[in-house]
């Protein structure tokens, strides 16, 4: 069986000429064909490669972001549960004409108090809280909750002083020594 071409060319239809200039033409759509799929397929999976970086980028950056809010978000959180905390448990009615220094971050401030409300701050039973400028009274076992919440919040908490431990065997033991000297 012959090619369509020699048919062509026994039946006077077409040249040789003709028939080599169809031959090339078709061999240089192959050979394009074949190249251009290859470029083609190539430049797909560039384009994939770098829509995958992108996103990978995208989704490390929106993680870092979102991590970043969470914490700030807990921040906040800590910040107002220790805020609700001061404010149910502040004692109140302890204005008096006794000044008491205390430090607050470095700087020596004062606080006017009762004679009742000093022995209590000096003997360890209430403690002094400071969160936004705003000083807060609270009992001991108050603050020891708020110290595991946030340390930096208690300004003054006192030992404990339990007036029982005195020695009979003291000489001293008529002479009390102040704890807190007002200056």
């Amino acid at each position: 069986m012959s090619s369509l071409q020699d048919q062509l060319l026994k039946a006077g239809l077409t040249t040789k000429q003709k028939t080599r200039q169809a031959n090339s033409d078709k061999r240089k759509k192959n050979k394009q064909k074949r190249s251009g799929v290859a470029i083609e397929a190539t430049l797909q999976e560039q384009v994939k490669q770098d829509l995958a970086k992108s996103k990978a980028d995208k989704a490390a950056k929106d993680n870092e972001l979102n991590a970043q809010k969470k914490q700030q978000l807990a921040i906040k959180e800590l910040h107002n549960r220790v805020l609700q905390i001061l404010e149910h448990h502040n004692v109140k009615g302890t204005n008096g004409e006794v000044e008491y220094n205390y430090t607050d971050h470095g700087k020596v401030k004062k606080l006017y108090i009762n004679d009742t409300t000093q022995q209590a701050l000096i003997n360890g039973r209430l403690a002094i809280c400071g969160l936004a400028d705003v000083t807060y009274l609270v009992t001991s076992e108050t603050a020891e909750k708020i110290a595991t919440l946030d340390e930096s919040v208690i300004l003054l908490s006192n030992e404990k002083v339990e007036t029982d431990d005195i020695d009979e065997d003291d000489p001293y033991a008529d002479y009390q020594i102040p704890d807190d000297l007002m200056w």
